[in-house]
């Protein structure tokens, strides 16, 4: 998949040069050169487009010991493909606009994210959607602490679109995150797509993972816009939640098939309307082996259930059950079958064989018509399994048919009315659980993430040394973490050695205090001896307050369940400093959930006093 979408890169651009000079030469010679290499570089593009839609077509099925529960092949998607990343060069250049956040040791913790090989090529398990899924919840904190919204770091990210190889790529963090949640809902569908859905654990797990899989694309929908490829377009994440949900709603088919004994009336009148269920397919977007086999797979289930509305009318014929089967049956048909009243038909046993003789020549004809289809489809074709199960079908409706047929029967069939589609077991689409796997900031040396943060601006960090006079170092500390010089004194010692009001303590004598809560500070300073004491401060720009904002780089977290497990909860106070505004001239930065901004609010000074009074030191 990689060496595809390279050389389809490499094709594309190709293509690209090649317009460009069709365009501009006015030399008759070069523009049938060129018209000629044009045509060479389109049919290159196919062929390549071809290969790649044969490795979305291919489809995971399981066959059981018994013919009667061979599993249909499931879609799984393929994975999103990306480039090479090293995010440690440009967060190095961009150091002096946030210089007294980078030390080497925080910075180093960039390499601890997965490399771009293993994002690639995860394990199809557990642990590879663990994988993912840390990814995503540490680039919440790559955003806050290195990306600030007015400037761009010059960081590129590659993807190539999972359907047709067609390479996109921007400097909004917000596409690497969009890329990464696609992938695993990508990898929930191939998980789904490789249980043994013979047994019933199988069943339960595919269809856990297709609804997580729709879950992941609905949430991918809802909280992106201007996806810069067409698989994270709206309308092809309408069309994957709409085929993760049919395919769970195959699953529920073979589930009950699998559960319930298939000897009585009712049963078989509910596996008939459950069948009816999973004829809601309907594909854009995708290669045609995919719209086929929806083809394939929507007349099989009409087929099926035509079927067991067959053996029900005439294999299940039971007079004490009578009032059960009236109720059952009068909302089975969409439109009521022609001939005697509901009970004279559920009494008549002549008159149950000619509807379900009529339901069985449906049956019949849905299942030549998906193998017809099916024959259209090169693909397809080469999927031995699948022919086994649609032949089967087709057999098993033909013998049954041949077996009510009788040679009196003078009658022409009827029409079968459609069956009223029912499902009891309704698909659910899951949303990702981002809490679920706990994550810890890598950079949480750095401070609070509420505050050390690329959406404030800093001037640079400032050592002073500080004297203690008669009365006291002369400033005013409130608050934890970190503990904010309120006021100085004028004419004091802290405004002799530089202190402003508005100033981060972030080191007392070498010790890092950006964690440090009120008390420990104070400690620390009045266990300065006569030789004074050195203060590292940072004072943040703008004294008139910075503009809250409400997202985060086209990805705002709506609830407490989506921030993070890993975002530390001692930050109570600093939840109320505002960030920077994120207004940007860059035209790039364009693909971002849509969403409100919350209410504008300035502070006199960023940091306000909660749980600690200010005191006079």
């Amino acid at each position: 998949r990689a060496r595809i979408n390279q050389q389809i890169n490499k094709e594309m651009r190709m293509r690209a040069g090649a317009e460009n000079l069709f365009r501009a030469t006015s030399n008759h010679k070069v523009k049938e050169t060129v018209a000629l290499e044009l045509s060479y570089v389109n049919s290159n593009l196919q062929l390549l487009k071809e290969e790649l839609e044969e490795l979305n077509s291919s489809m995971d099925v399981l066959l059981s010991s018994s013919s009667e529960s061979i599993s249909v092949p499931m879609i799984p998607l393929g994975l999103k493909e990306t480039k090479e990343l090293d995010l440690l060069v440009p967060l190095k250049l961009h150091k002096s606009n946030i210089s007294f956040l980078f030390s080497p040791s925080p910075l180093t913790h960039v390499s601890r994210l997965p490399s771009p090989q293993a994002m690639r090529t995860p394990s199809r398990n557990e642990a590879g959607l663990e994988l993912l899924m840390e990814y995503y919840n540490q680039l919440y904190f790559l955003d806050s602490r290195f990306f600030p919204p007015t400037k761009s770091l010059g960081v590129f990210f590659h993807w190539y679109d999972s359907l047709t190889g067609v390479p996109s790529h921007q400097r909004a963090l917000a596409f690497e995150k969009g890329s990464v949640l696609f992938n695993i809902g990508a990898l929930h569908t191939q998980i789904g797509a490789r249980q043994d859905r013979a047994s019933l654990p199988g069943l339960n797990q595919a269809i856990d993972a297709f609804q997580k899989a729709a879950g992941a694309f609905n949430y991918l929908k809802e909280n992106f816009s201007n996806a810069p490829s067409l698989d994270m377009s709206a309308a092809s994440l309408n069309m994957l939640v709409r085929l993760m949900v049919a395919q769970v709603q195959e699953c529920v088919f073979e589930k009950m098939t699998l559960l319930r004994a298939q000897h009585d009336f009712l049963t078989r009148l509910q596996l008939a309307q459950e069948a009816a269920r999973v004829n809601v397919y309907s594909l854009d977007y995708v290669p045609f082996s995919w719209t086929t086999m929806v083809h394939v797979k929507s007349e099989h289930f009409k087929a099926l259930s035509h079927y067991f509305a067959a053996i029900a009318l005439c294999d299940s014929a039971s007079d004490a059950e009578l009032p059960e089967q009236e109720k059952a049956f009068i909302q089975f048909h969409v439109t009521m079958p022609e001939g005697p009243s509901l009970r004279v038909l559920l009494q008549d046993p002549e008159e149950r064989r000619k509807l379900g003789k009529a339901h069985l020549k449906k049956a019949i004809m849905k299942h030549e018509e998906a193998m017809r289809i099916h024959g259209l489809c090169k693909i397809l074709r080469k999927m031995d399994i699948l022919q086994e199960v649609l032949s089967f079908a087709h057999k098993r409706s033909l013998s049954k048919y041949s077996e009510i047929d009788h040679e009196e029967d003078f009658f022409e069939t009827g029409d079968a009315p459609d069956i009223h589609p029912k499902t009891h077991q309704k698909p659910e689409i899951k949303s990702p659980n981002f809490s679920q796997v706990k994550v810890t900031d890598l950079f949480h040396r750095l401070g609070p993430l509420s505050v050390f943060s690329a959406k404030n601006k800093w001037y640079p960090a400032r050592r002073v040394h500080l004297m203690r006079g008669e009365n006291g170092f002369g400033f005013t500390l409130r608050g934890d973490s970190p503990v904010l010089i309120a006021g100085v004194i004028p004419g004091g010692c802290a405004a002799e050695a530089g202190l402003k009001e508005g100033d981060y303590i972030i080191s007392v004598n070498g010790k890092d205090c950006k964690w440090s809560k009120h008390a420990e500070v104070v400690q620390l300073l009045k266990s300065t001896g006569e030789e004074g004491v050195e203060i590292d401060v940072i004072t943040l720009q703008g004294s008139e307050g910075p503009k809250a904002v409400s997202h985060i780089l086209g990805l705002r977290w709506e609830t407490a369940e989506d921030v993070p497990h890993g975002m530390l909860k001692s930050n109570k106070e600093n939840s109320r400093k505002s960030l920077m505004n994120s207004k940007s001239a860059s035209t790039l930065l364009v693909w971002s959930k849509k969403s409100k901004r919350s209410k504008k609010s300035t502070y006199g000074i960023p940091f306000t006093a909660v749980g600690d009074n200010e005191a006079m030191y």
